[in-house]
Formats: structure tokens, C-alpha cells, sequence
């Protein structure tokens, strides 16, 4: 009992609520203001509860103190060999013409139940050890009914042991029972039909609790596998979200910074001969301001906890890329917008919309950093019946220059954030300078929601 070793982990209670296993489908769910209890129970569950708990107590224990338990089965099955010898018992199982004297069935009954203190760690020892016992025992016609103790390392075997160790540990069981058919032939086929009914009964019971434990074994592996394949499923998933909020902040911040930075400046120039320009760079400088401080609400308010309708994130769409043109307008860059469509445009998934618009964004900022010349910009917006061609060029020579091609624009969240932007949707992005250093140019090729390319 106790000795199975494929004893579930943790130690459950007596009194644990389980489902009654004969329900079926005809018993109504309890209410959830009366739980089954053992009260309520019929009394088979009930004692079927009793059971596990107290086999889950002692399986419990055995794991805590193996040594305590494993002192306990032996002193239980010697004072049970003891007793067997001084009350005279072995006498109705012995032949009638036993020549074993006294002392040597006592010390015959403690071969046969002392060595069960290594029956788990070393059985098959155990058994090599008590197979001449067992010869003597049955060449003196005492068979004394210990010697059915040699069963338990056999199972302990089966529970643990390839099938070539089990076999030989069977033949050292059947051997000495053969040699009793050369001494006394007369009740050899008896004792022969017992042994082997005893041994094919504990051979098969081994099997059954070892593929019940191998069962277990692979449930509990499989189920650690699936929480650390959802661990790191969760781990990826949180370092995406990083990175996409990281794309996002850094398009919001940075374009809008970008813009304060030409109207601080400008007004700070105009501040000395005209006023009122300054007047309108400050206004500018607010608006701006405000807008990029809605954005980031919009898309921190994500990260609470309490705000479980809020946006996923901040969502531009075309429809105002004419205010970010104008805002780009004010911060002293010239950018002229072209729509050229053939036939006419159809409207774009708000996902789409906000990659056209995010390149754009990223592209103008990035002029507004790294031109150094007096530029001017360009987005075209080309449409064909499968794809949206957004093109951007302007005039400088920062970026767009041969000698700084693939620096600032390129690195950290820049060019890199644009081009997965556009991965997203099987999109490609190519940036670089025009020919003759006359510019910079970024050109954002997106299918349409119906293409398949």
C-alpha cells in the first residue's frame, strides 16, 4: 500500500471536496450556498474519502521520514515471523517429514523479513540474498509462509527495473521451488501453482502502478512544459509591447519636440523685429504641446490597471496628416502635400492609416533635425488599385547628404521603427538620398487591405 512509490505529490485532507465518481449526468449541481460535504455525502463516498486521506497522509509521511516507514514495514512483518515460529504456525504448512530444527526456522523467518529494511533502495540485492534461504526452507520441508515475503523487492523491481532485471529476480524466486520437486515430489505441483500465482499476481499489480506513475509522471511534465511555454509566450508578448511603446514614444516625442524646438527658435528670432510673429510661435509652441501631451495619455493610459476601456494606443489616420503638415508648416519647414489617385482612393484600415502616418511624421522630424540648408518637403500620396505609394523628399543637405547617409535618421527607433512599421503589413520602406545630393528621399510602398501581396 504505503510502499508504491507512485504516491501523488502533497498531502489533500480527508474531508477534500471531490465530485461523486457515479453521479453521471442525472445529479443536479449543487448549489453554491450548500457544497457537498461529508455530511451531505452518501456514505460510500465518504468512506472512499476517508481512504485517500489517510493513504495521502501516510505517502505524505513516507517522503518526510523514509527510514522511519521503511523500520516500521520491517518490524511489522519480523514481530508477524516471530510470532508465527513460537506460536507453531509454520508446523500447518510444513511437510510431514521435516528435518528442520527449531532455531533454524526462526532464523529461516528472519532471513526472510529483516533484509525488507533495503527492499526500496536495494531490492534486487534483497532478493539475492534471500534466494538461498528459500532453498534451505524448502529443502527441509519447513516452508514457512515468510518466505512469501520475498514478493515485495520482487514488486519494488517491477516498479523500477528493466525487464531483463525482473526476469532474473523471478528465476531466483521459481528456482528453489523446483529443487523442492527432487526433495519432496509428493506436494511439489502445489506449492508449485502457489508460487507462481503469487508471483504473476504481484508482477502484474507492479506493472499497473508503474504505468499509472509513468501516466503521472508525463501529465506533470507536460503541464510544467505548457506554464513555461505560456511564461515565455508572456515574456515575448511584453517585450513586443515594449518595443511598440517605445516606437510610439519615440515618434510622438520626438516629432513634437522637434517642432517646439523651429518655433522656439523662430520666435526667439522674431521676438527683436516682429512681435507678433513671436506672439504666434509661442501659441504654436502650446498647441503643439498640448497635443503631444494628449497623445502620451493616450497611450500610457494603457499601462493602468483601472482604465481597462482605455485606447490601445494613440491612433492618427489621414485625416490629419493635414494638421501635422501645418504644424510642420509652423515650425518653419515648407511641405507641400500631392494626393494622385487613379482611380479613386479607397479608405485604408485605421492599422494602415497609422503607418502612412508615422512615416511621414518620422520623415518630416527628421528633416527639421538634420537639414542644414534652407529646405523644403514634399509627401506625395500615389494610390493604384493595389497598392499606396507615400513618397517624401526634400531639399537638404543633413541627411540626405552621401557622407551622412544611414547616420542619425537611421539609428535607434528612426529608419529601423519605420521599416517594421511597414513589415507589419507586407509593406517595404526604402530610405536614402537622392541623386546628386540634392536631398533626401523615403518612399513607403503598402498594399491595400484586399491585396495578397
Amino acid at each position: 500500500m504505503s510502499d508504491q512509490a507512485g504516491a501523488k505529490p502533497g498531502d489533500r485532507p480527508s474531508n477534500a471536496v471531490r465530485p461523486h465518481p457515479d453521479a453521471g449526468t442525472a445529479a443536479a449541481p449543487a448549489p453554491a450556498h450548500a457544497p457537498d460535504t461529508d455530511a451531505t455525502a452518501p456514505p460510500l463516498t465518504r468512506l472512499t474519502r476517508f481512504i485517500r486521506g489517510v493513504l495521502d497522509r501516510l505517502r505524505a509521511f513516507d517522503r518526510r521520514r523514509p527510514r522511519v516507514w521503511d523500520a516500521t514495514v520491517t518490524g511489522f512483518w519480523v514481530v508477524a515471523a516471530v510470532l508465527d515460529h513460537t506460536s507453531g504456525g509454520w508446523r500447518t504448512t510444513a511437510h510431514d517429514d521435516v528435518t528442520a530444527p527449531e532455531h533454524l526456522v526462526l532464523l529461516m523467518s528472519l532471513g526472510f523479513s529483516l533484509p525488507l529494511l533495503w527492499r526500496r533502495t536495494h531490492p534486487l540485492a534483497v532478493v539475492v540474498l534471500m534466494a538461498p534461504i528459500s532453498v534451505v526452507n524448502i529443502w527441509t520441508g519447513a516452508v514457512v509462509q515468510a518466505s512469501l515475503l520475498q514478493l515485495i523487492p520482487v514488486f519494488h523491481l517491477v516498479l523500477r527495473s528493466s525487464l531483463r532485471t525482473v526476469g532474473a529476480a523471478a528465476l531466483l524466486f521459481v528456482v528453489p521451488v523446483l529443487s523442492g520437486g527432487v526433495r519432496i515430489p509428493s506436494d511439489w505441483g502445489q506449492e508449485m501453482v502457489s508460487y507462481v500465482w503469487g508471483l504473476v499476481f504481484v508482477v502484474l499489480l507492479g506493472i499497473a502502478v508503474r504505468t499509472r506513475r509513468e501516466y503521472t509522471e508525463a501529465l506533470v511534465e507536460r503541464a510544467q512544459r505548457l506554464e513555461h511555454e505560456r511564461d515565455q509566450q508572456a515574456k515575448l508578448a511584453a517585450a513586443a509591447e515594449r518595443t511598440r511603446i517605445a516606437r510610439e514614444m519615440h515618434d510622438i516625442i520626438g516629432h513634437n519636440l522637434s517642432v517646439i524646438t523651429g518655433l522656439a527658435d523662430g520666435g526667439a528670432y522674431a521676438a527683436h523685429k516682429s512681435p507678433e510673429r513671436a506672439g504666434q510661435a509661442l501659441e504654436a509652441i502650446g498647441t503643439t504641446s498640448r497635443q503631444a501631451l494628449s497623445e502620451l495619455r493616450r497611450l500610457l493610459g494603457v499601462l493602468r490597471d483601472d482604465h481597462r476601456d482605455a485606447d490601445r494606443a494613440p491612433q492618427p489616420t489621414l485625416d490629419e496628416l493635414t494638421a501635422l503638415i501645418d504644424r510642420v508648416r509652423g515650425a518653419g519647414l515648407p511641405v507641400h502635400l500631392e494626393l494622385d489617385s487613379e482611380p479613386a482612393p479607397r479608405p485604408l484600415t485605421p492599422g494602415r492609416q497609422l503607418t502612412v502616418y508615422r512615416v511621414v511624421q518620422e520623415s518630416l522630424t527628421n528633416t527639421l533635425k538634420h537639414a542644414t540648408r534652407p529646405t523644403s518637403a514634399t509627401v506625395t500620396l500615389t494610390y493604384s488599385r493595389t497598392h499606396l505609394l507615400a513618397r517624401i523628399t526634400d531639399t537638404g543637405t543633413g541627411a540626405g547628404t552621401t557622407a551622412n547617409a544611414g547616420k542619425a535618421p537611421a539609428a535607434g527607433q528612426g529608419i529601423m521603427g519605420m521599416r517594421e512599421r511597414a513589415a507589419l503589413y507586407d509593406g517595404s520602406l526604402d530610405a536614402g538620398p537622392l541623386p546628386a545630393a540634392a536631398g533626401w528621399q523615403v518612399q513607403l510602398r503598402l498594399p491595400l487591405e484586399e491585396s495578397h501581396a
